[in-house]
């Protein structure tokens, strides 16, 4: 059980630090951002991509660990 906030202290400080190169980058390439008139969409599917194998690689880790 001792592990459990070890884990927890390294994936909250991956995530962080994930969270703060986002802020700077703004918006990643391959992200759809189209804006006609007053309409604005906008799909971040590389952001996703992105966000899915981090969390993927955080959750394989945990898995491996137990």
């Amino acid at each position: 059980m001792t592990e459990l906030p070890k884990m927890l202290m390294g994936a909250g400080a991956l995530l962080l630090l994930v969270g703060f190169v986002l802020q700077f980058i703004g918006k990643l390439p391959g992200d759809i951002l189209i804006k006609k008139g007053n309409t604005t969409f906008y799909f971040p599917i590389v952001t996703s991509i992105v966000i899915s194998v981090v969390l993927s690689l955080i959750f394989f880790i945990i898995g491996k660990l137990k």
